[in-house]
């Protein structure tokens, strides 16, 4: 447990680059050393352990030698002069043999134990190993490989004890240590820079698709694009996915910022002509003032209605019916005044107990918007029309003007678009009607009126 709270203090201390790419880095030279000790500090035991093995196994082989050369005579152990290993017979080779009797008296020595200490061949006597079993032990103090051997010599019924002992100088296997130690650990070293450098190149290799998400981020952040389009891994598709739906998103709310001042702009036309009209007529005070408080509580719905439009999502949800026939009503008494001077006629058929799924504020919107039209276009006559069966609701507005053709009758559905210029406007109402019946999943069609002029057909399921 303290180790742990000492790794993650020691990590929190150590400063954390603030880049994907430097985090990755710094954590590849962090670990890549740990795991390159580990590397190397078990390489390096495999390699002694193999080296003593080795240094055993020839000392080994050296007693088996003795014994082939040894002869029992009279009761002694008797071994030759001259051995087959020349280096016995050499002083300072490195390599001697010495046999001790059970009690541990030196019984015979090579030649090149000439010079071996005293105080180190009483030791070696004094090591008393079970019978059948051998000891190799490596004597750093004295650099020297020491390897003892039981022997019991059974002649005539008769047991005689011997031990034989093999000592061969470390120098030589320490040099191949160090030489193995100096390469293994350059070796390693190595290995780990050319670790961080394949490292870097695959963190910059893999990392690109992010550089390029930035890129194509700052394009459209400069308004180079409008999405983005790149192709990037599985792992990165979600974000740039979720970005573009984001971005989406932004811009169709910027896009319904607009519109709605547009269409707010547009709606408040009819109320401000009204009261644009009423100073040239014929009212009394308490008449107009009575007409200034309707379409001053008009305009307060339209600009309510047109902020509540600009945060609400597309898809509406049918809370109320609102009646039909009192909102056209409303709008045809406020139209009358505004195009009185037409004297339009208009004829109402299937409005009586009709309603409207939806939010009030939008009927006024639609009808608004759509008698406008027909008021506007029309010369005498408009007709409006209910009619209600299984498949829903269906609206018919209809005048007496030029009509609309056929070619052009998607157009004018179209934000700004206008056939006729010679008028005022903006070419916007058709358009806001519907965007207002994609909000309830209904539609809005153009075709000709038994009048003679255009008729606008709201479907509402």
């Amino acid at each position: 447990m303290r180790w742990k709270q000492l790794t993650k203090r020691l990590v929190s201390l150590l400063p954390v680059p603030g880049s994907l790419r430097g985090r990755l880095l710094w954590a590849s030279m962090i670990l890549l050393p740990i795991l390159t000790i580990f590397a190397g500090a078990a390489l390096q035991r495999a390699f002694e352990t193999t080296l003593l093995t080795s240094e055993e196994s020839q000392a080994r082989l050296h007693t088996y030698a003795l014994l082939g050369s040894a002869e029992f005579i009279e009761s002694e152990l008797v071994l030759p002069r001259t051995l087959q290993e020349p280096r016995f017979s050499q002083v300072q080779s490195g390599l001697s043999a010495m046999v001790f009797d059970a009690a541990g008296e030196l019984k015979w020595r090579s030649e090149s134990s000439t010079l071996i200490e005293d105080d180190l061949i009483a030791q070696i006597a004094e090591i008393q190993p079970e019978p059948g079993t051998s000891r190799f032990t490596h004597r750093k103090n004295e650099n020297t490989f020491l390897y003892v051997y039981p022997l019991i010599w059974d002649i005539d019924g008769s047991e005689y004890k011997y031990l034989i002992a093999i000592l061969n100088s470390d120098n030589r296997a320490m040099e191949e240590l160090i030489t193995f130690q100096t390469q293994l650990w350059g070796w390693l070293f190595a290995v780990y820079l050319l670790a961080l450098v394949l490292q870097y190149l695959i963190l910059r290799w893999g990392l690109k698709p992010l550089k390029g998400l930035a890129d194509e981020i700052s394009g459209i952040e400069k308004g180079d694009a409008e999405a983005l389009k790149g192709s990037y891994p599985k792992e990165v598709e979600p974000v740039t996915r979720n970005l573009n739906r984001l971005i989406d998103t932004e811009r169709l709310q910027r896009e319904r910022y607009r519109n709605t001042l547009a269409d707010l702009a547009h709606s408040l036309k009819t109320p401000i002509a009204v009261i644009k009209g009423a100073a040239s007529e014929q009212h009394t005070l308490e008449t107009y003032e009575r007409l200034i408080d309707e379409q001053a509580d008009r305009m307060s719905q339209i600009v309510q209605y047109q902020l509540s439009r600009a945060v609400k999502s597309k898809d509406s949800r049918l809370a109320n019916t609102v009646p039909i026939a009192a909102a056209v009503e409303r709008i045809c008494g406020a139209l009358s005044k505004v195009y009185g001077s037409k004297g339009i006629e208009v004829e109402i058929e299937g409005l009586t107990e009709k309603s409207f799924p939806g939010d009030e504020r939008d009927l006024m919107e639609l009808l608004g918007n759509l008698l406008e039209n027909a008021f506007k276009y029309g010369k005498s006559r408009v007709s409006i029309a209910a009619y209600e069966d299984d498949n829903g609701l269906l609206l018919l507005i209809g005048d007496d003007g030029p009509g609309v053709g056929s070619a052009e009758r998607l157009t004018i559905l179209e934000r700004g678009a206008r056939l006729d210029t010679s008028t005022p406007g903006q070419g916007i109402g058709l358009a806001v009607c519907a965007d207002i019946l994609s909000s309830y999943k209904g539609a809005l069609e153009v075709g000709t009126s038994t009048l003679g002029g255009a008729e606008f057909r709201v479907l509402l399921p």
